[in-house]
């Protein structure tokens, strides 16, 4: 039945729980640990920076919990955007899902370009002579090559992110192994004075910002749920599997920070200019077991770049052809590959965006693209998610629900307030760059952009609201039509 509708839709679910954890693990683990331990330790001041490791766990934990009932109840493509569709339509129409592509289009592809952005920066261990213009240069090669990679089946896909989520466990798994066989407990350990001081403002800042490199480091937890038509049994796989990728890379996350911070001074990665500033990992292997061995791990870290850009260019490129066969979105976006079924101006936009967000945070900074892209899918993601998850449980109490969250609504109380957090402290954190402000912009323009579309279509506020349930349809989520179905005009 669920392969069935899953062909109604266009996709058909071909993506186990195994499958499923390698993609989200795949995309979580790439090369943001690697690049983003320094940037942690200069928004702490010091080896205390592993808070910030931890409490973006406790984000994607509560924010994961949401993303789980939202994924089993309506495991449709494009993820976020089913969810808002389903919640917000009663009142504003197609607004939300409109806004959420409009800036999905932006957030996601910038996140990716940041893994492109860390695989030149540890090329640069292997080729210590790369001028600024060959990084650009292979930055946007690996980016065409990447897009060159997506271009099959999904099936073939997910059977080559598990091979490659293997090389991604195995250089992670060095790294550690190597920081520990030349561990010192003093190095890792020992404090500034007033690191952890809770009446410091100082403090906080640097949490808030240590709080956003955490979260950017766990983001991918929810990749699968972008492909939720996609995805065997989706009412179990898909909250298992962000589950436990969320908890397995959390352990791979603290044991890689506090490795590192036992090997390298943490006042040595404070200078962008060094190697442990700017290829950390790379520091560590070549202290503990020398140069070559540094290099050829360089060489597995350099692949789980590649894997993590691919796993998350993937899901994004589903968001909008949903969007887009529910009439939400550019009409062009609804089409499939004739022969191997993929979203094809879906993948080409994002590769293209990600290409610029490569150059911009190639000659600006990385924490200027973490930032933006951060402040972006707060407004419209995060919190409205967050409120979709109420807001169904009062709209559609009868939809069946596979996995209810725990403890609710507590885990939504706390991701609201951690992405709260995020955003009331991101210009604070990027001085001069004005992440808000660029965020708030962004929202504007999608603002515009809805009402020119929604007079074009005779949409709401132009038209009657249209009201689509489907998902109330079916008495099994697994068997659940990843599309629309027919929308019906809202009773007076």
């Amino acid at each position: 039945m669920s392969d069935l509708l899953g062909e109604r839709a266009g996709f058909v679910r071909r993506i186990g729980l195994l499958q499923a954890i390698a993609i989200n693990m795949s995309q979580m683990c790439g090369i943001g640990p690697f690049v983003t331990i320094p940037l942690m330790v200069a928004a702490f001041g010091g080896p205390q920076a592993v808070i910030g490791f931890v409490a973006g766990a406790a984000l994607a934990l509560a924010d994961g919990l949401v993303w789980a009932e939202l994924g089993a109840s309506l495991p449709g493509a494009g993820g976020s955007y089913v969810y808002l569709r389903q919640a917000f339509q009663y009142r504003t129409g197609k607004l939300m899902p409109f806004l959420f592509v409009w800036t999905a289009m932006l957030f996601i592809p910038l996140g990716m370009s940041t893994g492109v952005i860390g695989f030149v920066q540890y090329l640069g261990y292997l080729w210590p002579g790369m001028s600024q213009a060959q990084g650009d240069a292979v930055g946007l090669a690996v980016t065409v090559g990447i897009v060159v990679l997506l271009w099959r089946r999904v099936e073939r896909i997910a059977r080559l992110t598990v091979v490659l989520w293997t090389v991604m466990i195995a250089a992670v798994g060095l790294v550690v192994l190597a920081a520990f066989t030349h561990f010192s407990p003093e190095r890792a350990f020992t404090y500034p004075a007033h690191a952890v001081e809770l009446t410091s403002s100082h403090f906080w800042v640097g949490f808030a910002g240590g709080l956003t490199i955490g979260i950017y480091d766990y983001l991918g937890y929810n990749t699968t749920a972008y492909m939720g038509a996609e995805i065997k049994r989706p009412g179990r796989t898909l909250p298992r599997a962000i589950l436990f990728s969320i908890l397995g890379i959390m352990a791979i996350y603290l044991l890689l920070q506090i490795g590192t911070l036992g090997v390298v001074d943490w006042r040595e990665m404070l200078d962008p200019h060094s190697t442990a500033g700017s290829s950390v990992a790379s520091a560590v292997l070549e202290r503990a077991w020398g140069r070559t061995a540094a290099e050829a791990v360089t060489v597995l870290i350099l692949v789980t770049a590649v894997t993590s850009v691919m796993t998350g260019l993937l899901g994004g490129s589903r968001v909008p052809y949903d969007a887009a066969r529910d009439r939400v979105f550019f009409r062009p976006y609804g089409t499939l590959h004739p022969r191997h079924r993929f979203p094809v101006l879906g993948l080409l936009t994002m590769g293209g965006i990600m290409a610029a967000g490569f150059l911009l945070g190639r000659h600006t900074d990385l924490t200027t693209v973490i930032q933006l892209l951060t402040t972006v899918m707060v407004l419209v993601q995060a919190l409205a998610q967050i409120a979709a998850v109420t807001v169904l449980r009062r709209r559609q109490p009868a939809l069946r629900r596979p996995y209810r969250m725990w403890l609710y609504p507590l885990p939504s109380l706390i991701a609201l307030v951690g992405w709260l957090v995020i955003y009331g402290y991101a210009d604070r954190n990027a001085p001069g760059r004005h992440p808000v402000e660029w965020s708030l912009a962004w929202v504007a323009a999608g603002l515009a952009a809805f009402l020119g579309w929604a007079r074009h279509e005779r949409e709401w506020p132009f038209g009657p609201k249209r009201i689509s349930e489907e998902y109330l349809r079916g008495t099994d989520p697994d068997a659940a039509v990843a599309g629309a179905g027919t929308p019906l005009p809202q009773p007076d």
